[in-house]
């Protein structure tokens, strides 16, 4: 009987098999929505070049997978794109293995492409000044209607909560509306697997967030309160990650930045750096980022090891005047 059940586990379709592989990762690793988003768009990829080759999850071997790294090559793709896939790769077949859906693992002696770990792009304290000070200027525009003000409230207040803890953009916009509470000094977020962490609110997001509500209480009553503190019509029920990245680019071509380069993950980076070069330990900036893994943060050190060059250069007695 063990037999017969196999062959028919290892003649699913490739579509069968990656998801069998997402269930997986999220019910025994807590995958969240966009992991699981990420891991299929790589595997769909995957599974029709192998399709073009007659061959399958099922039934490739170390070569097949080697030529798609190659495909990946050709057609223009970041190091750091294929690297993404080729652990896409390695997860995927090792399951497999693990579950008897094959009897070898064919990523497991391929190498992945070389690359370095760039540094995050990150704004000074001054371009954050001149984003936040935009923000704020664009609240205090004579002439707005209630609508208008409503949205340039909530841009001013994502900034600001955002400057303020360092949030994923997932995390940000998901937020509660109990985050906007008086009396509020820390926010619980949930993140990355599902894992909640504490992270401190600052005075003046405190502001912006008691704002923000009132003028949307103003407009849609207390009854009218959405679950989420940025609530919308799309499916999800809160603005999206997307929406909000679109604001922000105006406000920096507003503010007389690039537009390229400003992001909610760049003014995350921005979070974390500023906090290092004032003094803070790596570790609690680990913790408020909510990495699992410090060697994630240790991107950062190249402002410690600045930091600690000018306190050097500045303080030491022997240093050159």
């Amino acid at each position: 009987m063990a037999g017969p059940a196999r062959q028919s586990r290892t003649s699913q379709s490739d579509a069968g098999l990656a998801q069998l592989f997402l269930d997986m990762l999220a019910a025994e690793r807590g995958a969240g929505d966009n992991t699981l988003s990420a891991y299929r768009n790589d595997l769909d990829d995957l599974a029709a070049f192998l399709a073009a080759r007659k061959s399958s999850f099922a039934s490739a071997d170390t070569d097949a997978l080697r030529a798609y790294l190659a495909d990946l090559d050709a057609r223009g793709f970041k190091s750091t794109t294929a690297a993404r896939r080729l652990s896409a790769m390695r997860h995927l077949f090792r399951f497999l293995l693990t579950e008897q859906l094959r009897r070898d693992d064919p990523a497991a002696i391929l190498a992945g492409p070389r690359r370095g770990r760039a540094l995050p792009k990150v704004l000074t304290i001054a371009d954050v000044d001149r984003l936040l000070t935009a923000a704020k200027a664009a609240t205090e525009v004579a002439g707005l209607n209630a609508a208008q003000r409503l949205r340039a409230l909530r841009l001013y207040c994502l900034l600001e909560v955002l400057y303020a803890t360092g949030l994923r953009v997932s995390e940000l916009v998901a937020l509660p509306v109990t985050a906007a509470r008086r009396d509020a000094r820390m926010i619980m977020v949930r993140g990355k697997g599902d894992k909640e962490r504490l992270v401190p609110l600052n005075d003046a997001a405190r502001a912006a967030m008691a704002a923000y509500l009132a003028a949307h209480d103003a407009t849609h009553g207390k009854d009218g309160r959405s679950r989420w503190l940025f609530p919308s019509f799309g499916d999800s029920g809160h603005l999206t990650r997307q929406h909000f990245a679109r604001e922000l680019k105006e406000l920096a071509a507003a503010a007389g930045l690039s537009p390229r380069l400003v992001s909610p993950h760049v003014l995350r980076h921005a979070f974390a750096s500023h906090l290092l070069h004032n003094g803070a330990d790596l570790r609690i900036v680990q913790t408020l980022l909510g990495h699992a893994d410090i060697s994630t943060t240790q991107i950062y050190t190249h402002v410690v090891e600045e930091r600690l060059k000018s306190l050097v250069r500045d303080l030491h007695p022997l240093a050159d005047g």
